[in-house]
């Protein structure tokens, strides 16, 4: 295994190819088939064809929430939450954009008419997030506070303000647990009628839930990979999918894990034995899959985490050259983009 750095997984996008809405109609995005070569354009309405009854279909459930808030300091200056994570009680954890760190202790005034105070640092002094206490006249939790005044939390390459039709679009339409601050995005392409057509197939259905940080868009910057540490995230295998995965592997049935935060659910797993917890997992070439036999997944950013990914479950030489055909025939990427299909390249 040839060892790779972070400029093995850079690639010329155009930008003109970066989504910044989705297609009309969920399940009519396109779907690189990349599991057979050469690969085949498809739609991805098409899915449910290139799948087999008896294979088992993983979702991530996870509900994204409205977690970018905005306010003011004491001395009027502008600031922006993003919420992380929803602790005990009213306490929350969040990235603050702000000109100048407030001091511990400082009240900020939020808009929608309630009170941030800040704690400190999380998840200690030196950490990267801010811990804080919300308070409302009304008493209400932090759930209810960002779906009062929150906004969707779009990618930074999205270049519009958040709307009803974002509000809509950019959530699965199976999203169960609150808790993400970015979309499980290759679920996206999912609809009721494609469901519906997948079970009609036999194709059967589990979810698991993991819970999406803003750090999945933050870039990797060293060189040397291994030196590279990936975000915390929450997530749970749920003991119902614990036995469907069981149970497809005993019919000889396939895993097909929908978007990279399914795999990373999965194989953190079956690495930890913790059916829940907090990962940190990074998946780079050389990985050893346990549980997943097919990905559907978004095309991604250059130099990213994700790009490692996908490199090691396919293969890197498979994936460049499946990368270079999309950019070819004019696929749209990242979030409100296009999907490919992948197949587990052999260990």
């Amino acid at each position: 295994m040839r060892a790779f750095t972070l400029s093995d997984f850079d690639f010329d996008l155009p930008p003109e190819l970066v989504a910044q809405h989705p297609a009309a109609e969920r399940s009519a995005s396109r779907l690189l088939d990349g599991t057979i070569d050469p690969p085949v354009d498809r739609i991805f309405k098409d899915l449910p064809a290139q799948l087999r009854a008896g294979d088992l279909l993983v979702f991530n459930d996870t509900r994204v929430v409205k977690a970018r808030l905005f306010g003011e300091k004491p001395t009027g200056g502008k600031l922006e939450l993003l919420v992380e994570r929803v602790l005990q009680a009213n306490e929350v954890v969040a990235h603050m954009k702000v000109s100048k760190k407030p001091p511990v202790g400082t009240v900020l005034a939020m808009a929608g008419d309630f009170v941030a105070t800040l704690l400190g640092r999380w998840p200690d002094e030196n950490g990267a997030l801010f811990h804080f206490r919300f308070d409302s006249a009304a008493g209400e939790d932090p759930y209810a506070l960002m779906a009062r005044c929150g906004h969707v939390p779009l990618p930074p390459y999205i270049d519009h303000a958040d709307s009803q039709d974002d509000e809509r679009r950019y959530q699965t339409v199976f999203a169960r647990v609150p808790g993400a601050v970015a979309a499980p995005t290759a679920a996206l392409h999912f609809d009721e009628a494609l469901l519906a057509e997948l079970e009609a197939r036999g194709v059967q259905r589990a979810n698991v839930t993991l819970h999406v940080g803003a750090g999945t868009f933050q870039p990797v910057k060293a060189e040397n990979i291994a030196d590279h540490t990936m975000h915390a995230e929450r997530y749970e295998v749920p003991e119902t999918t614990q036995r469907a995965i069981a149970q497809a592997k005993a019919r000889g049935g396939r895993i097909v894990a929908v978007g990279t935060t399914t795999v990373r659910t999965l194989e953190s797993w079956a690495q930890s034995g913790e059916a829940a917890g907090d990962t940190r997992i990074f998946i780079t070439p050389g990985f050893a899959f346990e549980h997943v036999d097919l990905l559907v997944t978004n095309f991604h950013l250059p130099k990213s985490t994700l790009m490692m990914l996908v490199s090691a479950f396919a293969g890197y030489e498979r994936v460049m050259a499946l990368y270079a055909h999309a950019i070819r025939e004019r696929y749209r990427f990242f979030s409100y983009g296009d999907a490919m299909l992948l197949s587990r390249q052999p260990c």
